[in-house]
This record gives structure tokens, C-alpha cells and sequence, in this order.
């Protein structure tokens, strides 16, 4: 009964909100109400109001949103019998109601998620039998090495935890291949391998043929193995010493329980980030969707498996055959058919696992597309909006997770939309100038608000935007061809141990130069128009500034295709932790700086210490969190100098067996608090106002950056075409 009144009283101020929304009032009406709407939101922002608040902020930038969505659909189409003016004009439309139509399900999701903290679950001598996946392809034996190691020493009974590297880069079909180079290097593959699990005492598990990409793998691994719970980790994705105690116990509380998913963090930035220089003062990418999305997502029981950094239960999986293998994303849709069938997920918001992200932007775009491709695989394959077994929220959750990859059809008609009035006079909307820069603005500044409302620690305004575009432009093609052949798209597994040497364009950067030239162009011959045809000016003005704002991010997107030179994969980490450090025959107190999978910076405190001889093999010492995993390693010095009080030793590890190397992931990996620490360090909202003066700084900077290496680039190309600069032609 109670639910029936609340369902109704929905309707009802769902009716209300409609009718005003389609009330006639003046163009100065509208812009009042619209100005008061965003004091309120601002109002809100800046006194935090959370709760019931919230929810009315939100409500008032809604009624915003859908008067201008009446407004678009009942005065600004063009007549159809002007079929050069409608088609563009309504390609536009439907590319503004997909944007509305995110918006209301992104509202829906995260206008009230649930809280990210909860306290630890289950009970202390809850334990159930876990197996731990680990499935490769053609990842390095040191990365390997180095998951393998932190997976063993995760806090948790030996005699319950089982670690299993699921390799199908060492197959027999690989092993047996054509070509006898591969089959060698698989062979070797599979031999060293073998050895790096005896050593580690992990299990090592290959298969026959490599059938259905990972899905196929973590079957035959579930095959093979038999623990209560299953836990998956990418080859790169090292967990912390306390990743089970913060996970496990939710089984405990819940019998229908399938996924405990947690959040990827990344020690290294994206490509993006990187040729940004961001990552150390603005959020992540990916912190949006696992800060706040799938918060949102979990309280309607819909927190989705993210391929890795997550617990499942093997009783759910045997009820669906293991992992799905439709698409290329077979970890949403395994959590799409067990949600179907009635198992709930939790999410868990703590960082619990450091990772890789792609090194290079063509790695970047190459992981994008298989997540694009394979999602629309699922809407397709699996069409979330119609499956049997699903909550109506749970259908729009994935509907909304599904649906957002198509973002790159809107994008593109946002960026070419201006040019179809600039170069060829076509009106692909009916109304003036000042109406259209009224209600559109507001309408932006509305929706800009609401995401600044609710993202704003977690994404700075327009950042949403640029990646997006850069995506769009090569991501476009892959959606398109999943479209036209749904069953196309083949696991390709993402590049994650890349090194990029020097400065240089990107191989995929030719069409951000050809777009931004062609937009540059628009700009110029926009600026003609207004001053040949003044009595179109308002027009003209508005589809100027339009333009200049897509030539803005066209212009950052050169920046973002100059890949800086980085020539190592991993980063450094800062953890602050006593050591001993040995020189000679004699141990020196000493503070480890930072860290990363390849060496350290240690303090090491004697004043009467001279700075240490470069390529001297010493060892260093560390009361570890894990126990069985060594206390000691030897090192090689790269660098040493005197500091105030101590001296400055820089080091590179020399294991001299695969066991040393879980003292090197206790160092890295144990303490998970320092990924909580260091995201907390750069999640801080700067406003709308700060946050666009800052993104226009860096679109303008990187704009030059960009046309400085593309024009190096040519002079490069001259070089390499004289007879006389043969040692040029090499990349």
C-alpha cells in the first residue's frame, strides 16, 4: 500500500512538473526562472546540502532541462519539406535528447548513492576456501612475478587460499602453431612460467586451445579448482595485504550474494593524464565511475564485475556455466545474467588492488574500443531493457551503462553540426540568435551545474567532454561496425607494460590535426560571414561561438595525441617506511621514500656516510606485514648524494629468486590506505567557475604543444626524405 502511494505521488508531481514546464511564457520569464534555478544549485553546492535538498536542486534543474526540451521540439525544427535543413537539423535534435536521456538516467542512479564507507563484514573466523585467478596472455614474467607474490601475500588462512595462474599465452594450440618462431616462444613461455608459479608455490594452469578469450580461461580455471569463493585479479593487478578481510565476510551476510566488486586504482596515469601532466592534482578518469557511479549503481543492486579486483561466488557462477562469453565484455554480462537470476552484488568503495593503465594513446583507444564494442554487444545480444529477472531500476542501470557508449554518435554531430551553417547557409534550427543562445545557454549551464553538483570531486568541468571527443574519432568506426556485425569483435588484450622513449604524435594522432585544421578554417570564414552579412549576425555570432568551443577541445586533443616521453611503465610511490640498509658488512638505519615495481629511494641516516659507489650491489632490510614473504633483498645503487642528516640512495631491485619478490610487493602492494591517501589528495572540486578557466588554460596550451610537435614532425619527415640523412628514416 505504501509503496502504491508512493508510486502515485511520483505521477502526480511528475504531471505538475510537465505542465509548467510546458507553460507559454515570455523569453524574459524563462531566463529569471533559469537564473534563479542555478543560484539555487550554487546556494546548495556551496553549503553541501545533502538529503532532501539535494533531491530539490536536482528537481529544479530538471524542470530547466525539459523546458528546453519542449522548447527544442516545438519551435526550433525545421519544416521537413526543407529536406537539406531537416535532416541535419534532426540529427542534432536526436544527438540532444541522447544527452538528456543520459542525464535523466545518470539522475536517477547517483542523485542519492549510497554511502561510500561501511564497516567490515562477517565474522572474525569466517574463512571459506578462496581461489585466486590470475589470467595472462602476454604479460612479462616480472609482472607476473609480481601479482603472483602480492596475491600470496594477502592476509588470509594458507591453508583456504589456492593462487592460480590461468596462462593462454602458453596453450598447446600455441605451443603447436604453424609458425615455429611462435610456437618456440609460447614454449619458452610456458616452461618459465611453470617455474615462476613452483617457486612462488602458485598453481600454474594452461588449456588445450585458446576458446573464448578470458571467459574460456576462467572457466577451465573454475574447472580445475573447487574453493568456495573465486577472486579475479588482471595480470597487473596487485593486491593489498588486507583485500579478502575487506571482502570477504559480505558472503557471510548475504547467501544470495554473487560479486563483491571494488575499485581499480592505477599507479601510473592514462595517456591522457600524462600528456596533460594532471594526474597528481586533478581525479582520474575511471575515479567518476568507481567513486560514484557504481555507489549509485549498488543501491539499486546493480554494482556490475569489472573484470577484475573483485570476489565471486563459485555456487552462483555454476548456476549461469561459469562466466559468459557472448561478447567481448564478459564481465558485465556474467553480471547481467547472474543479476537476471536473482544474486545480488555489493560494491565495495576502498581501493584494494594497484594496476596498470595503457601506456601509450593508440593502447588507450584500442582498450575503449573493446569495452565500446563489447557493450554493444550485450544491448544487443542481451537487450538489458527487456531481461527476464531484472528489477526495473536494475534495467535502467544497464541500460544507462550499455547506452553511454554510444556517445560517439552524438559527439560527432555536436562537432560538425556549426560547420553546416558556416560553410553551406543551411538552418538547421528555426529561431533567432537571442533565442537560441538564451535557452541554449541556460540549458548548458543548468546541466553543467548539476554534473559540478554531483561529480564535482571526482570530475572537473569539461574533462567529461574531452574525453569523450578523443575517444569519439576512432571509437566512431569500432561502435559502427559492432552495429552492422554484432558478432565481429574478438578479444584483443590491452598493452599495459609499454614505454614511450622519446617525445612524439601519436601513430593514430593524423585526424585530431585534420579536424582541427577544417575547424580553424570554419572559425576564420565564420568571422567573414558576420562581417559580409550583417543582418545574420546573431546567427552567426552564436555559431561562432559554438564552433570556437569545439576548436577549443579540438585544440586540447592535439595535446593529448603528443605522447611525452615516459621510459618506464610503473610510478613511483611514496610509502614512508623504516628499513635497514647494509653497507659492507655493517646496517644503517634508513627511511624508504618511495617506491616502485623496479627500485626505491631510501634515506639512509648516518652523518659520518659518504654518498655510496654507483653500480655497488648492497641489501636492504624491512620488518614486512606478510608473514613468509623475506625480509631482505639485494639491491644495485643508480644513484646516491648527501641530504640534511642522511644520504640519498637510489636503488634498483636484484632478486636473486622468485621469492624475494613478495618482499617487493609487501613494500608496494601491502598497505592499501596509501591509494585511499593519495586519491583523497587530489579529489577536490574547483567550481565551474575556476574549473573553466583552468581547462581553457590547458586547451591553450596544449593547442601550441600540439603544433609544436606536428611541425617538428615535418621537419623530421624532410629530414628522413635527403639522400644524405639515411639514419633519419628509422621511427
Amino acid at each position: 500500500m505504501v509503496k502504491a502511494l508512493i508510486v502515485i505521488a511520483w505521477i502526480c508531481m511528475s504531471i505538475v512538473i510537465v505542465a509548467i514546464t510546458t507553460l507559454p511564457v515570455s523569453l524574459q520569464t524563462h531566463l529569471v526562472a533559469a537564473f534563479l534555478c542555478m543560484a539555487l544549485l550554487a546556494v546548495l553546492k556551496v553549503l553541501k546540502a545533502e538529503g532532501n535538498w539535494r533531491l530539490i536542486g536536482l528537481g529544479f534543474g530538471t524542470a530547466i532541462v525539459l523546458r528546453y526540451v519542449y522548447w527544442r521540439t516545438t519551435s526550433t525544427l525545421p519544416p521537413v519539406n526543407q529536406l537539406e535543413n531537416f535532416i541535419p537539423g534532426f540529427l542534432l535534435y536526436l544527438a540532444e535528447m541522447y544527452s538528456v536521456a543520459m542525464l535523466a538516467l545518470s539522475l536517477f542512479i547517483v542523485s542519492m548513492p549510497l554511502p561510500p564507507n561501511r564497516p567490515r563484514p562477517g565474522s572474525a573466523d569466517y574463512a571459506p576456501s578462496v581461489d585466486v585467478f590470475i589470467p595472462t596472455y602476454n604479460e612479462d614474467a616480472d609482472m607476473l612475478a609480481n601479482t603472483l607474490a602480492a596475491a600470496k601475500n594477502m592476509d588470509y588462512p594458507p591453508e583456504k587460499l589456492t593462487v592460480w595462474l590461468l596462462d593462454d599465452g602458453g596453450t598447446l594450440q600455441k605451443r603447436n602453431a604453424a609458425s615455429i618462431p611462435d610456437a618456440q616462444a609460447a614454449q619458452r613461455r610456458h616452461e618459465e612460467l611453470k617455474e615462476l608459479c613452483r617457486n612462488l608455490d602458485a598453481n600454474y594452469l594452461t588449456r588445450d586451445r585458446n576458446e573464448h578469450a578470458k571467459a574460456g580461461n576462467l572457466n577451465n580455471g573454475m574447472r580445475q579448482s573447487q574453493g568456495d569463493l573465486i577472486t579475479v585479479f588482471d595480470a597487473d593487478h596487485a593486491p593489498a595485504r588486507d583485500f579478502l578481510r575487506e571482502t570477504v565476510g559480505y558472503f557471510e551476510e548475504d547467501p544470495r550474494l554473487f560479486l563483491v566488486q571494488t575499485p581499480h586504482f592505477f599507479l601510473n596515469p592514462d595517456p591522457i593524464e600524462r600528456n596533460l601532466k594532471t594526474f597528481n592534482k586533478m581525479p582520474s578518469e575511471n575515479e567518476m565511475f568507481y567513486g560514484i557511479i557504481q555507489r549509485g549503481l549498488d543501491k539499486w543492486n546493480a554494482a556490475f564485475f569489472c573484470g577484475s579486483a573483485a570476489v565471486l561466488n563459485r555456487r552462483a557462477l555454476e548456476d549461469t556455466n561459469g562466466f559468459s562469453g557472448i561478447s567481448i565484455t564478459e564481465d558485465c554480462e556474467t553480471a547481467l545474467a547472474l543479476h537476471a537470476r536473482g544474486w545480488n552484488s555489493v560494491y565495495v568503495d576502498k581501493p584494494l588492488i594497484a594496476g596498470l593503465q595503457p601506456a601509450t594513446f593508440a593502447s588507450f583507444i584500442g582498450q575503449r574500443s573493446r569495452w565500446a564494442q563489447g557493450m554493444m554487444q550485450i544491448l544487443m545480444f542481451r537487450m538489458p531493457l527487456f531481461k527476464r529477472g531484472l528489477s526495473m531500476p536494475q534495467r535502467l542501470c544497464y541500460m544507462s551503462s550499455t547506452l553511454f557508449w554510444l556517445f560517439p554518435f552524438p559527439r560527432t554531430v555536436f562537432l560538425f553540426a556549426p560547420l553546416f551553417y558556416i560553410f553551406f547557409d543551411l538552418e538547421i534550427f528555426v529561431g533567432s540568435g537571442g533565442e537560441f543562445l538564451a535557452y541554449t545557454t541556460t540549458y548548458m549551464l543548468v546541466n553543467l551545474l548539476m554534473q559540478n553538483y554531483l561529480y564535482g570531486r571526482f570530475r572537473w568541468p569539461w574533462i567529461s567532454e574531452l574525453y569523450e571527443y578523443v575517444q569519439t574519432v576512432h571509437l566512431l568506426p569500432a561502435v559502427i561496425s559492432v552495429i552492422f556485425n554484432p558478432s565481429k569483435p574478438t578479444f584483443k588484450v590491452t598493452a599495459k607494460d609499454e614505454s614511450i622513449s622519446d617525445n612524439r604524435l601519436s601513430e593514430i594522432s593524423r585526424p585530431f590535426f585534420v579536424i582541427f585544421g577544417v575547424l580553424l578554417i570554419a572559425t576564420v570564414m565564420s568571422f567573414y560571414k558576420i562581417y559580409a552579412e550583417p543582418y545574420k549576425s546573431d546567427v552567426t555570432l552564436v555559431v561562432a561561438g559554438w564552433n570556437l568551443l569545439n576548436l577549443l577541445f579540438a585544440g586540447c586533443a592535439l595535446g593529448v595525441v603528443s605522447e611525452r616521453r615516459e621510459k618506464s611503465s610503473s610510478r613511483r610511490v611514496n610509502v614512508k617506511r623504516r628499513c635497514e640498509f647494509r653497507v659492507g658488512d655493517q646496517w644503517f638505519p634508513g627511511v624508504i621514500e618511495n617506491v616502485s615495481v623496479n627500485g626505491l629511494l631510501v634515506h639512509v641516516y648516518d652523518r659520518s656516510m659518504q654518498p655510496l659507489t654507483v653500480g655497488a650491489m648492497e641489501e636492504i632490510r624491512v620488518e614486512t606485514f606478510s608473514p613468509g614473504a623475506p625480509s631482505s633483498m639485494p639491491v644495485k645503487i643508480v644513484r646516491s648524494g648527501r641530504g640534511d642528516g642522511f644520504v640519498l640512495v637510489g636503488c634498483t631491485f636484484a632478486p636473486r629468486e622468485p621469492q624475494e619478490r613478495r618482499l617487493l610487493a609487501d613494500i608496494i602492494f601491502a598497505n592499501s590506505a596509501q591509494w585511499t591517501e593519495f586519491q583523497m589528495g587530489r579529489r577536490r572540486n574547483p567550481g565551474l567557475i575556476r574549473g573553466t578557466i583552468s581547462f581553457f588554460a590547458i586547451a591553450l596550451y596544449q593547442t601550441n604543444r600540439g603544433l609544436f610537435y606536428f611541425f617538428r614532425s615535418l621537419g623530421g619527415a624532410k629530414e628522413a626524405a635527403a639522400p644524405v640523412k639515411k639514419e633519419a628514416a628509422r621511427p
